[in-house]
């Protein structure tokens, strides 16, 4: 009986423990539709423009569109999800359905003078008309070709005349340059067995390297930061003041420069103050990194996927749909397709209905960015006027209560995503910007503050900087309250040093 009574509450247990697991549980299912509404929203524009060339070359019942009034699709399709809809179906799971689609309406065209300069600020922009295979567009118009540094300096090594074998060494040591144009290798380790017979000496290495450090900027080719500056320093006219002494310093005193021990230079250099100073202020106007000059870091381009232009004295927000492709149904393949009575379960079928809903989530993602870009620019209007000073607090919230769309929304639809303006150009979350408290009562936003921290250290004397206590209390003079290691974070976000570092003697 002893053994029985363990044995009937252990089933006891089970039993109870069967029941709790059992129990129904909600559990959010997104439709395949709303998961491709929901992944074109959060695209960049350029992930945005692959997606649609892979549909467009993939799917037979897509084609590129110019037209953005031709009439959709009017097989049995719901229409374009309105925000709160898209919230709605993310809680619920259920499917979006609507009355038929018959025709789409008509995109409202405003006539906006151009953005002032905004080719000298942004480059990086597609043509505003794309390639319909006729020939009529030819890529040279708006592409262009960055030369690197190994490029440039190949170009200036044609014009010595130098014997084959001299001038296949001085190409192995501009093969050998890294991107900040230094020779980290060792010259014996540039060439391999067998390349040169006889295999050079280093002395030959040597002449070579000089040959290299002749052409084009001064500091390329060099092995270390010493050398980098000493090789600028030299290449300026000998009559410079302060020259022979900024080389010294290059050549023995760098570590102490480094550290900004000024009166050890002094001692060390046996100058007067005066000197030392210009020779310091020579150094610093030198490049650390020739070779970045030559970079190719902007060749990863930024579309914005809005413009916003100022017109009657209004700021106007429109899309840029010219710099990406424009997907519309091909009718004849529909039709056909339709009068073919296929089944509903057919490849074919899947492919038209995925191309239906392709169509309608595009026109979705354009209308929930332009919606968000609009609310923005409502409410920061004094940054359009005045600039990064007047720009004030908002959070994701805000808009989302406007626009009665979930906070999810509003994050997805502004990451990644650009506007071009008369002031440049702007990621949107560059606008949100959280807030902070003023002894008046009243409020500012982070973006503010670091605007004033960069006006006060541009304008500070560079003999004495200004500290991140000194800051503090300046911005505190102004009504802001901002505690000293929120002035520390918000300058090494704008990236300036320290004060010892900004100090110049």
């Amino acid at each position: 009986m002893g053994v029985f009574i363990p044995a009937v509450r252990r089933r006891q247990q089970l039993a109870h423990q069967a029941t709790y697991e059992l129990r129904a549980r909600q559990q959010t299912s997104l439709t395949p539709r709303l998961q491709q509404s929901v992944k074109l929203l959060q695209m960049s524009a350029l992930e945005f423009t692959r997606e649609i060339e892979q549909a467009l070359a993939t799917n037979p019942f897509l084609e590129e569109g110019e037209d953005d009034n031709a009439p959709a699709d009017s097989g049995a399709a719901s229409t374009p999800a309105t925000d709160t809809a898209l919230h709605e179906n993310l809680s619920s799971a259920s499917d979006m359905q609507g009355p038929a689609l018959t025709e789409a309406p008509p995109e409202v065209v405003v006539e906006l003078p151009e953005l002032p300069d905004m080719q000298s600020e942004y480059s990086g922009d597609y043509p505003a008309a794309r390639a319909s295979g006729d020939g009529d567009s030819d890529v040279g118009q708006w592409a262009r070709s960055t030369e690197d540094l190994r490029d440039r300096l190949c170009g200036e090594l044609c014009s010595y005349r130098l014997a084959p074998r001299d001038r296949l060494m001085a190409e192995y040591i501009i093969e050998g340059l890294d991107e900040e144009g230094y020779l980290r290798t060792d010259l014996t380790e540039l060439a391999g067995d067998g390349v040169f017979d006889p295999p050079p000496e280093r002395e030959e290495w040597e002449v070579a390297l000089k040959l290299v450090q002749q052409l084009d900027t001064p500091g390329l080719g060099a092995r270390n930061l010493a050398e980098c500056l000493k090789l600028q320093l030299i290449a300026m006219d000998e009559t410079t003041p302060s020259r022979d002494l900024a080389i010294h310093i290059v050549e023995h005193e760098l570590e102490r420069l480094g550290k900004h021990d000024f009166s050890g230079l002094v001692r060390a250099c046996q100058c007067s103050d005066d000197a030392m100073r210009e020779a310091c202020s020579l150094i610093r106007r030198l490049d650390p990194r020739p070779g970045l000059r030559y970079s190719q870091a902007d060749s990863s381009y930024v579309v914005p996927d809005v413009v916003v232009q100022k017109f009657n004295n209004q700021w106007i927000v429109t899309p840029n749909r010219a710099a990406m492709p424009r997907a519309r149904l091909h009718r004849a393949y529909a039709d056909l397709f339709r009068n073919a009575r296929y089944s509903d379960r057919s490849p074919m079928a899947q492919e038209l209905q995925e191309a239906r809903w392709l169509i309608r989530n595009v026109e979705q993602r354009y209308s929930t960015i332009q919606r968000v870009a609009e609310a923005i620019v409502l409410r920061q209007q004094t940054f359009f006027e005045y600039g990064e000073i007047a720009l004030r607090p908002l959070m994701l919230r805000e808009i989302a209560d406007e626009l009665e769309i979930h906070e999810s929304t509003v994050s997805r639809a502004t990451s990644n995503k650009y506007m071009a303006t008369p002031r440049g150009i702007f990621e949107f979350k560059h606008f949100f910007s959280r807030e902070l408290y003023t002894d008046t009562g009243g409020s500012c936003s982070a973006a503010a503050v670091r605007a004033l921290i960069k006006e006060m250290i541009d304008g500070e004397d560079a003999s004495t900087p200004l500290s991140d206590v000194d800051l503090a209390q300046l911005l505190g003079q102004q009504g802001v309250v901002v505690a000293r290691r929120t002035v520390s974070k918000y300058r090494g976000q704008l990236k300036y040093p320290p004060a010892d570092m900004r100090r110049q003697y």
